[in-house]
């Protein structure tokens, strides 16, 4: 298992994931999922459409990311 980060941003905003999380790669892409969800799920004005949730290892490389439309599906 490696230290997992799970970062978003859109074309104005970054969040950073500071902490971390020990886990397996099958276990991060189920945690960013649940994360974006929980992003989306919780009352705000944001438009989340344009963000992506940016998943790196420890060294800051990038091991995937998860656009927030592909949990959301796209507006008709």
């Amino acid at each position: 298992m490696t230290a997992v980060f799970f970062h978003c941003s859109d074309d104005q905003h970054v969040l950073l994931d500071r902490s971390g999380a020990a886990m397996n790669l099958s276990e991060a892409r189920e945690h960013a999922e649940r994360l974006v969800r929980s992003y989306v799920m919780t009352p705000s004005a944001e438009d989340w459409r344009n963000w992506v949730l940016h998943v790196t290892d420890d060294l800051g490389d990038e091991l995937f990311e998860l656009p927030f439309t592909d949990v959301l599906g796209q507006l008709h």
